[in-house]
């Protein structure tokens, strides 16, 4: 009775009065951090630019829609955009799929060398990058400057994070359910395809999500390991569209404001359209956790 009485006490529904709080207290704290930076960004992208050089929260007297415009025109947008899309998009899908299959290796493997090997993946994600080394090894390769190497960078630099989130996830799972499959005659690719991946998804979307932010927006790298205006991906275009704008005037805060709102546009469009499955992603991976 004592058990079920405390069960019920824990399930009971919040109140609205405690939902307000929580709502409350939330914008609060997001007032700050999130909204009054997005606002400064999306006001000031409209702007002339006497009036954006202010960096202030008005509106702006003059609505100067045509800033994005310029940016399309003169930062080269949409070559930058396609670089962009053409490095994100074959990343992503490769550090996913390769992650959740060395997850899924290391988490079934009891050798000493596998755990060994899965310590120094994760421990990529907290060293910092190696620039120097990593292009010396890109000259030998006889790739650098090329969106290729840059591609096998970004995937070697980004897989530790898979294997992180995934390994520990594959480790709770029951492992009868695979042996079974074999018994049947299932091989490995497919006990992979059909077992650990859709069990997986729930960690590889939230994973995804991670990535995409940092590939997107990653810019170190790219300064570095990309030569050429016809390669440059968008955080990289949009450094070399300020840096020429503040040669020939003062900082253009009006076009660089405008910039970041078109660079960012893409992640946007992108969480509109997954932001259910990725709360239900969250949900299912508490659950199965």
């Amino acid at each position: 009775m004592t058990t079920h009485g405390t069960t019920a006490r824990r399930r009971r529904p919040a109140t609205p009065r405690s939902e307000l709080l929580r709502v409350v207290v939330l914008g609060v704290i997001a007032l700050p951090w999130v909204l009054i930076p997005m606002w400064l960004l999306l006001v000031n992208s409209v702007k002339p630019y006497g009036e954006a050089s202010q960096l202030d929260l008005a509106l702006p007297r003059e609505w100067r829609w045509d800033n994005f415009a310029v940016v399309f025109e003169e930062g080269d947008y949409p070559t930058a955009l396609l670089n962009s899309l053409a490095i994100a998009v074959p990343t992503l899908a490769s550090v996913l799929l390769f992650g959740s299959m060395a997850a899924w290796a290391f988490a079934r493997s009891r050798r000493v060398s596998m755990k060994v090997a899965y310590n120094v993946c994760v421990l990529s994600v907290l060293l910092p990058p190696a620039v120097l080394p990593t292009i010396y090894e890109l000259q030998t390769l006889g790739i650098d400057g090329t969106r290729l190497g840059y591609f096998l960078v970004m995937v070697g630099t980004r897989l530790g994070v898979v294997v992180f989130l995934a390994t520990g996830f594959v480790r709770a799972m029951s492992v009868e359910i695979e042996e079974a499959a074999a018994i049947d005659g299932a091989s490995k690719p497919q006990i992979f395809r059909l077992l650990i991946v859709p069990s997986l998804l729930p960690v590889l979307l939230v994973g995804g999500v991670i990535l995409i932010i940092t590939i997107w927006n990653e810019f170190l790298f790219a300064l570095f390991l990309l030569r050429g205006e016809e390669s440059a991906t968008l955080p990289l275009g949009l450094f070399r569209f300020a840096s020429a704008s503040s040669e020939v005037v003062a900082f253009r805060w009006d076009l660089v404001f405008a910039h970041v709102v078109l660079t960012s546009l893409p992640l946007v469009i992108v969480y509109l359209f997954v932001q259910r499955r990725l709360v239900q992603g969250l949900s299912e991976g508490a659950i199965k956790g």
